[in-house]
């Protein structure tokens, strides 16, 4: 059975807290259990890419949006969408900065991920998490 949910959130930094509950809620209530590893590989996957919208999201953009689609093998399909352009990238960090691994863990996390481009309307990052 394939189910999808979708939702808007302000850009602001708040917002990650709520787009992981709200995604995690979701998808218990859709039958996954709560405290797999599945489960939390997804929350953390949307956690990352709603980060990355907050912190990295046009400057002028008030809202992105969280969609997530539960897929019949038990794997989850996260979009996060925003109005900006730029793509993202795995870049190398060294030991001593605080920020720049999060796209990292997702290619870890996800079984293949990726961006999509909007035209005009800007971007969907997504990847694919097991169920």
């Amino acid at each position: 059975m394939l189910r999808r949910n979708s939702f808007r959130l302000p850009r602001h930094p708040a917002s990650v807290g709520l787009a992981r509950r709200r995604v995690r809620e979701h998808l218990v209530d859709w039958g996954h259990k709560e405290g797999s590893a599945a489960l939390e590989d997804i929350v953390l996957v949307v956690s990352e890419l709603a980060s990355n919208v907050v912190r990295h999201g046009p400057l002028l953009e008030r809202e992105f949006e969280v969609a997530v689609t539960a897929l019949a093998d038990g794997s989850c399909l996260v979009e996060v969408s925003d109005e900006g352009t730029a793509v993202p990238r795995i870049r190398e960090v060294g030991d001593w900065e605080e920020t720049g691994r999060g796209l990292r863990l997702v290619e870890h996390l996800a079984a293949a991920w990726g961006v999509w481009s909007r035209g005009r309307h800007g971007k969907t990052v997504w990847a694919l998490v097991g169920g």
